[in-house]
């Protein structure tokens, strides 16, 4: 790994939707941030920021062209309908590799990923590391039930295979080594967090605090995550698969068996065994196990589905540069 010598052109990526209420007190937080960077020589003066409006359906995008109007520094591309997070996310690095740059960073529209931890990004990017991993350090400002079910999630994802530290956000740094990697995968559906962490490049991890919301509310539903857990486990992991191939096998056993027993009191002790309960109630369970490996099989065949029809991830509608 070689220490990088040239300062490097930054960019910002920021995916935002419905955001009216933070964006510009982001982008001006923002500012503070490059132009502290750019006096202390880390970063080039061309750095920018670069906004991505998921079909926003109030006025963030006008105060995004405001902004950009303002200052050139301030770029932008709007998509014609809402495509989700990862999609912006996508968006943002395949743009900002397009204008040129040497690193990108990415951070949430609200701010509570501590932006000034990107000078600690940028550190890490000297010393040669192509890919810096954003760790928040606790999940105090998440409820109970949205703490617990992150920590299921990484655990499972790291008993499924896929080498992923625990409370890493979408708050990373990317050189442009990594997104012209990136550009090579034409996966429609994917998974930043895993590929990032799973491609090999030389990775650093920054933790970081996380701060309330400065206004409005989280654009994180409960499905929506757990739409993005679903796409992170089929897309790195066939575990599921070989569980469902193993569990049918032990059933068939099971049932086997139970048939053997079965015609061994008929013909030994010429008794039929009773028990309807008995059978209805594992009737009901193998049911519920048969529909159970059903719904994991129709994710991968999902997953699938949407990949053949090849559709673009995303279609920009206006884009400031």
């Amino acid at each position: 790994m070689e220490i990088r010598k040239n300062i490097p052109q930054l960019a910002i990526v920021i995916p935002c939707y419905n955001e009216e209420l933070c964006v510009k007190n982001t982008a001006e937080k923002l500012f503070l941030v490059l132009n502290d960077l750019i006096s202390k020589g880390k970063i080039r003066q061309d750095s920018y920021l670069y906004f991505v409006d998921d079909g926003s359906k109030d006025r963030t995008w006008n105060i995004i062209e405001e902004l950009h109007n303002q200052n050139n520094i301030v770029k932008g591309v709007k998509f014609i309908r809402n495509f989700g997070n990862q999609k912006a996310l996508m968006a943002g690095m395949e743009s900002v590799r397009d204008l040129g740059c040497d690193c990108m960073v990415s951070i949430d529209a609200d701010l509570q990923q501590d932006e000034r931890a990107i000078e600690r990004f940028i550190d890490e990017y000297m010393k040669g590391y192509d890919v810096v991993l954003g760790i928040r350090n606790d999940r105090k400002t998440d409820s109970f039930l949205k703490k617990t079910t992150a920590e299921m999630f990484y655990k499972t994802m790291n008993i499924l295979g896929v080498n992923m530290p625990a409370n890493h956000s979408d708050y990373r740094l990317v050189s442009k080594k990594a997104l012209n990697i990136l550009s090579l995968y034409s996966e429609k559906l994917f998974f930043l967090r895993g590929f990032f962490y799973e491609v090999g490049l030389p990775t650093s991890i920054v933790h970081f605090d996380v701060k309330e919301r400065m206004a409005g509310s989280s654009k994180f539903s409960y499905m929506s995550l757990m739409g993005l857990a679903l796409n992170g486990i089929t897309s790195y992991s066939i575990i599921p698969l070989r569980f469902v191939a193993v569990l049918g096998f032990f059933m068939a056993l099971f049932g086997g068996l139970v048939g053997i027993e079965t015609v061994f009191e008929k013909i030994f002790f010429h008794n039929s065994p009773n028990g309807w309960a008995t059978a209805i109630v594992l009737m009901c369970l193998f049911s519920g196990i048969q529909l159970f490996c059903l719904g994991i099989i129709g994710e991968y065949v999902g997953q699938l589905y949407r990949e053949v029809k090849a559709r673009p991830r995303y279609i920009k509608d206006i884009e400031l540069k």
